[in-house]
């Protein structure tokens, strides 16, 4: 039996394709909503209500529908997706701190009558602190705000 080429590669790209999306699906929604409220390798300070807007980062459950803090990690999927494995230290529930710091926006709400008219602090709201994140399944689903180490 022959083996051509093309079937080798065939089967290199499938391999490749399954090991990069080899997530559960029921994690597949919580990540992606993770990355859109907390991915944020070009946020500056200044773009907090623009990237807010843009993103449709709201609180459910809250009388305006503004997000009271949220926080950009300036970095890419790669190195954040670590945290959730040997670049983090378990931390009990599910949570782990980043081994390293990483660069961060917090946008702080300044004022909002009702979103999409939420109004973000531009004051002193980049820093470098150890983050810590919810994983599942060694995927990052949460952004845990009250457990940052400064």
């Amino acid at each position: 039996m022959e083996i051509h080429q093309s079937a080798v590669i065939v089967l290199l790209v499938l391999a490749a394709s399954f090991t990069a999306n080899g997530q559960p699906d029921d994690v597949k929604p919580r990540y992606k909503n993770f990355l859109n409220q907390h991915l944020g390798p070009h946020v500056s300070k200044n773009d907090c209500d623009k990237e807010i807007r843009k993103r449709n980062i709201t609180a459910s459950g809250t009388a305006n529908g503004c997000k009271e803090v949220n926080t950009f990690i300036q970095a890419n999927k790669k190195n954040i997706n670590v945290v959730c494995g040997e670049g983090g230290t378990p931390q009990g529930r599910n949570l782990f701190k980043s081994n390293q710091p990483f660069p961060v926006v917090t946008c702080k709400l300044q004022s909002g009558q009702r979103h999409p008219n939420c109004q973000y602090s531009r004051k002193k709201s980049t820093s470098s602190r150890y983050i810590v994140l919810g994983c599942d399944r060694g995927w990052p689903v949460h952004y845990e705000e009250g457990v940052i180490n400064v």
